[in-house]
């Protein structure tokens, strides 16, 4: 009876018509960008049968365009289609980006830059097994020419570490523990985490040309893994990390900063202290300098439900408010919310992402969103990203971790969020929805 009223919760939630107002965002109709089988047989390394779409990023330059990248699990490889403001195709195909047909690679991040140039930046985890105990290295690709054509796939990490692996335990971890950062000036921060537990960091000052030797930022020593790594820049200097680490269920959020763009970082410490297990942080930065901070808790044991939580640092990441929960009350049929995305727009509204979860513990159905209007002072009621709940669909996919990133705004406020849905032996798809918030939100 209970899994009726969910499903019934779900479609009612996923009836909400794009084009009219959610918690004073306007939406249009959902753009599918591809679509595959949905069929995921047992892991046989890169002889595996796995036949879907899967593992969306967005991002979205000054202009209004949006570039969308994911993965085709059946041709083992990153494609890439830009849109246009209004929902029209930029490209006639998608651009294979990995182009390594015979590896799998999973779980891209991506940055676009506004202009005649349109450089796009693409990280990602490519399932290289190169003598470890588990497959992953840090691969990345850019484009000069509006994601047309990339340049060869470049390996950051060169090592047998399992590369782009967030631990939470010896037997369960997500991939896609990885992220990128594009400063003003141009310079590009890749970091990363290996299934041992250590949190790298690589640096480009040539737009993606080159990049630095990986240095070694945290984890190591008998230190807990370090796992799901954020990073973002202020001005061209200031460098701030945030990660969580695996094998502590009272796990915190660390910070760590670097004053001299991504040379050195100060030893790290922990932003918020609790008893509860926090995990998936997204750190940003606005123009004033306050330092951003979501992420999901956990309180109590395993069967416990997770939140999204919200903290600000006016002191440059010293010393943090005390947190809030602002993904309550959760929507009818749905009894968990974690795995936050986060974006700031030209006038330091904060809009922040999330997973919704039916049941603790299982497959995220759903994304909800929320914004401030005052730098993080107040959030308004969240609410359901439209036509993406829909039980017809299935669930969200992110088979491969929910370690991901899947909303960007532009400097005008325009949103884009990604999803992917995955209903087994039916269809697999990668959607697109448009938004913007309304100049007077109720």
């Amino acid at each position: 009876m209970k899994l009726g009223i969910m499903f019934v919760a779900a479609f009612l939630l996923a009836a909400i018509v794009p084009g009219t107002q959610a918690a004073g965002v306007t939406w249009e109709e959902r753009i599918e960008v591809a679509s595959g089988h949905a069929y995921q047989g047992p892991w046989r390394m890169n002889e595996s049968e796995f036949h879907y779409v899967d593992d969306p990023t967005v991002a979205i330059d000054n202009e209004g365009v949006i570039a969308v990248a994911w993965v085709d699990n059946s041709r083992k490889n990153i494609f890439f289609q830009s849109y246009t403001a209004d929902g029209r195709k930029r490209l006639r195909a998608p651009v294979d980006v990995s182009r390594s047909p015979a590896i799998f690679s999973w779980l891209p991040r991506m940055h676009a830059t506004s202009g005649d140039r349109r450089s796009v930046y693409i990280l990602w985890q490519e399932i290289v097994f190169s003598g470890g105990t588990h497959g992953g290295e840090i691969f990345f690709a850019r484009s000069t020419d509006g994601g047309k054509t990339f340049t060869n796939p470049v390996n950051l990490s060169n090592s047998i570490a399992g590369d782009g692996k967030g631990r939470l335990t010896r037997k369960h971890w997500h991939n896609g523990s990885l992220d990128l950062a594009v400063a003003p000036d141009g310079a590009l921060y890749a970091v990363w985490t290996e299934y041992e537990g250590l949190l790298w960091l690589s640096r480009s000052t040539d737009g993606g040309a080159q990049f630095s030797k990986p240095m070694h930022i945290a984890g190591g020593d008998r230190a807990d893994p370090v796992r799901g790594p954020s990073i973002a820049v202020a001005g061209d200097n200031t460098v701030y990390l945030a990660w969580t680490v695996g094998e502590d269920r009272a796990a915190d959020i660390h910070v760590a900063k670097s004053d001299d763009a991504g040379r050195s970082f100060r030893a790290p410490w922990i932003a918020v202290e609790s008893d509860a297990h926090a995990d998936a942080p997204k750190i940003s930065v606005d123009s004033t300098g306050i330092v951003h901070l979501v992420y999901a808790e956990r309180a109590g044991d395993h069967s416990g439900r997770y939140h999204v939580h919200y903290t600000r640092s006016k002191d440059g990441a010293r010393t943090f408010d005390a947190p809030r929960k602002i993904s309550t009350p959760l929507p009818a049929g749905f009894e968990s919310a974690g795995f936050p995305a986060l974006s700031v727009d030209r006038d330091d509204n904060l809009y922040v992402l999330w997973e919704l979860f039916p049941v603790r513990g299982g497959r995220s159905r759903g994304l909800e969103l929320t914004y401030s209007l005052d730098a993080g002072q107040t959030f308004a009621t969240p609410s359901i990203v439209p036509g993406n709940a829909d039980p017809e669909l299935g669930y969200n996919g992110s088979r491969q971790g929910l370690l991901m990133k899947k909303l960007a705004v532009n400097t005008s406020g325009a949103i884009a969020v990604v999803n992917s849905t995955f209903r087994s032996g039916k269809t697999s798809h990668i959607w697109l929805f448009r938004g913007h918030r309304d100049a007077s939100p109720r």
